[in-house]
């Protein structure tokens, strides 16, 4: 048994991938998954259908790879991390919509508990900010709204886990409620040097430590899935939130290496080994992985919109038929022209965490077209990650050699080549796209003997293009001046 099912559960799509243990691809599949909207800033999801496209997506590429359930060695688990399902312990049906991690109704609360004076407390257990971003005020946003939902959960009636936790309640039939280290990390009730919840964070946050599952190891046999579920029961053994799989995917598994993950946001994160980073510029400290009784690090930025700003181009506005046309409209035009797009749909993350900012486009005027919109919205993209890797590179006190990268976005030739010119260094594409299935499959079969140590599966990763930067640094500089000015306009919109 020599192939890894992950599962790849992701903010627009779940996916499946069949992997050998060569890192090669033997099946995969793919299935949107619809947003609901119901009000301005509110992003929400349905539970049932998460894993019903799920669980279709792993039979498929099942299917696909001609490899039966029995001869899967282990389940990879990866997943949009701070989305927030709450459900029924004796039923498994889930209390409302689950909140997905972009939703901005809980900004008011962050606020409550900054002006308490607890913004300082909840840095220094989970190395977050307080941002409607997380989880825990999600959590208890369902549990105030939802009639009789408190006092269920304080009498241990309802579970509240992560996306990963409900994939794995569902594989198991409703008997194994986990979540690993890197997914607990994100919800603000985790304290990442203790490695435990933490009552206080808790108390503050109104959200009952009966709902709270099992943390475990990043890599380790946590459960089997049912026989039902896929025809034979397979070991669950690797869980990883998207970003920290990727950074394991991407083989960036020593301090001071970084990789950037091009989705609907944009993810970057630097390994600093087995210390827990501090950040002067608004930076996350986060949980790598946990690997045993070992916890590895990381510094983290986070970018809400990047390719979300693409399918806002398509859907919202009709400037594309779709995603792929983008980089032939923007290379109609040899630059934007003076206009700049702050993507600012859902407010501004790191390393700006402003939940009232609002979508901004500068310096439009009559001649601008279509090309120059969609060039915009490319440089947008780099010009956020090129923003967190300056306050990264000066926590660190390290000067980055290379970016390593991965998403959907990085197939975009001018984009790549545009965030080399920005960052002066080399930006390092990956020749296996699926750097965050593949650290979910690492993870899995690390804890399954299907590879035995982690320099055996370093083997795995090569780089695909490497683009560098030609751009000389003294244009760099009013491209990132007048960016600057455009995020500032952007800022505190909607108050």
């Amino acid at each position: 048994m020599q192939t890894i099912l992950a599962l790849d559960q992701g903010t627009t799509s779940s996916r499946a991938i069949v992997f050998d243990a060569a890192g090669r691809v033997l099946g995969l599949a793919q299935r949107e998954l619809p947003q609901i909207y119901p009000q301005p800033g509110w992003v929400e999801q349905d539970p049932e259908t998460i894993w019903a496209t799920q669980l279709a997506t792993a039979r498929e590429a099942l299917s696909h790879a001609g490899v039966a359930a029995a001869g899967v060695a282990a389940i990879g688990i990866t997943n949009q991390r701070e989305t927030t399902v709450v459900w029924e312990r004796a039923t498994g049906r889930p209390i409302a919509n689950a909140i997905v991690w972009q939703d901005r109704r809980t900004a008011e609360h962050c606020e409550r508990l900054r002006s308490d004076g607890l913004a300082g407390l909840f840095q220094a257990r989970t190395g977050l900010v307080l941002d409607a971003y997380f989880s825990g005020t999600k959590v208890a946003w369902i549990l105030d709204h939802v009639p009789g939902a408190r006092a269920r959960a304080e009498r241990g009636e309802l579970a509240f886990g992560t996306v990963d936790s409900w994939l794995v309640w569902k594989l198991t039939g409703g008997r194994v409620h986990a979540t690993d280290a890197s997914n607990a990390a994100r919800t603000l009730l985790y304290d990442i040097r203790s490695r435990r919840w933490n009552g206080e964070l808790s108390a503050a946050l109104g959200v009952p430590k009966a709902m709270l599952p099992q943390v475990v190891a990043s890599s380790g046999v946590l459960a089997e899935s049912d026989a039902q579920v896929l025809g034979s029961p397979i070991p669950i053994a690797g869980v990883a939130g998207d970003q920290q799989a990727a950074l394991f995917g991407q083989r960036c598994v020593t301090p001071g290496k970084v990789k950037n993950t091009y989705g609907t946001g944009c993810f970057m994160l630097m390994h600093t080994g087995e210390r827990v980073p501090e950040s002067r510029h608004h930076l996350l400290a986060t949980v790598a992985w946990q690997l045993g009784d070992r916890t590895e690090y990381a510094l983290e930025g986070s970018v809400f919109i990047a390719g979300a700003a693409v399918q806002w181009l398509r859907d919202g506005l009709g400037l594309i038929a779709g995603a792929a046309e983008i980089e032939a409209l923007a290379a109609s035009v040899p630059d934007t022209d003076g206009v700049y797009f702050v993507p600012a749909f859902t407010g501004l993350g790191a390393p700006h965490w402003d939940p009232h900012a609002r979508g901004t486009i500068c310096g439009i005027t009559r001649g601008t077209t279509r090309g120059h919109l969609a060039r915009a919205a490319l440089e947008a993209i780099a010009f956020q990650t090129a923003d967190i890797l300056e306050c990264m590179q000066a926590d660190a006190g390290v000067a980055l050699t290379e970016l390593r990268v991965d998403g959907g976005a990085t197939r975009n030739d001018l984009l790549m080549q545009f965030q080399a010119d920005l960052l002066g260094v080399p930006v390092v594409r990956a020749a296996n796209a699926e750097s965050t299935a593949l650290g979910a499959a690492l993870l899995a079969g690390l804890a399954t003997g299907v590879w035995k140590d982690a320099e055996q599966v370093d083997g795995l990763w090569q780089a695909e293009r490497r683009f560098t930067g030609t751009l000389p640094r003294d244009r760099v500089a009013p491209l990132t001046t007048r960016w600057r000015a455009a995020v500032e306009r952007a800022k505190g919109w909607n108050i």
